[in-house]
């Protein structure tokens, strides 16, 4: 079974789970659990308290995006890898009712908890699209602004992600996601594989500097990678000892190299004014 079709099968699990009210499993967890410090705390009680339990329930991210991200009134947003829709809705209030937020998600489980999820929130100005994030099934230059919740590292073609990002962008039009991120060459393969799979359920983040060339291939410009979540051995150290005979040895040459962060970029071109009323600003 190849990245991909392992995807699938985890995520639709977790939302089968979700729409059954049970809490996902995520983050390597085999005990149907969440897992301390990666996947809790992000939004709070504000953002949450309106939005139905399964889209909360079902959030799976190791960040959060629509908090870091400056929406503004009339963007359109869209969020790879959608999930339960939490950050789709969130972003589709911030934008407003003369703006959209797009989710994109390949799991149909995913999808069909999600517009569940949007029925009982309310929102209308939100959609949900079946597809792949290296296959994103929108037009060029529609799209003012790119999030993602820890999914990009799940990809088996970054590069694709990175240049499909990149067309549906409009000029000026920002890329603004939570991932997870390694800081440094120096980790040791099995340790790295163990660690990977403990934060981000498949082995796949890419090493910071990594991440920033693959940005600027693809045509993007001003590369910030911001720290939002540094994962401490302590962490992982349960994890580590039961992954492998000699992991735990190495657990403290990786204290601190394995990160959740907020990943910036830009579209090079002027932005597009947004809409302030029935007709948009002239």
């Amino acid at each position: 079974m190849d990245v991909k079709e392992i995807v699938k099968e985890k995520y639709g699990q977790a939302a089968t789970r979700a729409a059954a009210g049970q809490t996902s499993a995520g983050c390597g967890a085999t005990d149907g659990g969440c897992c301390d410090p990666i996947t809790s705390n992000l939004y709070d009680l504000e953002q949450i308290g309106s939005l139905p339990a399964a889209a909360v329930v079902a959030s799976l991210g190791c960040g959060n995006p629509t908090a870091l991200a400056e929406l503004r009134e009339g963007e359109v947003v869209l969020d790879l890898g959608s999930g339960g829709g939490i950050d789709v809705l969130l972003s589709a209030r911030r934008v407003g009712p003369t703006g959209k937020a797009y989710g994109l998600d390949m799991t149909d489980e995913m999808l069909a908890l999600a517009r569940s999820n949007q029925a009982k929130s309310g929102v209308t100005n939100a959609e949900f699209l079946r597809g792949e994030i290296e296959h994103i099934p929108l037009p060029d230059n529609t799209v003012d602004v790119i999030i993602s919740n820890c999914v990009i590292n799940l990809s088996a073609d970054k590069d694709a992600v990175m240049r499909e990002a990149f067309r549906v962008l409009k000029p000026g039009g920002r890329f603004a996601v939570s991932d997870v991120v390694v800081r440094g060459h120096d980790v040791p393969a099995e340790v790295r594989r163990s660690m990977e799979l403990w934060i981000g359920c498949i082995a796949g983040a890419l090493e910071e500097s990594d991440y920033r060339s693959k940005l600027a291939a693809a045509g993007f410009e001003q590369v910030d990678v911001e720290p939002t979540r540094i994962y401490k051995v302590e962490d992982a150290k349960a994890f580590l000892e039961s992954a492998g005979p000699g992991l735990a040895q190495f657990a403290e040459t990786v204290d601190g190299k394995f990160m959740s962060a907020f990943v910036r970029a830009t579209k090079p071109g002027r932005a597009a004014k947004a809409c302030c009323g029935p007709r948009c600003c002239q």
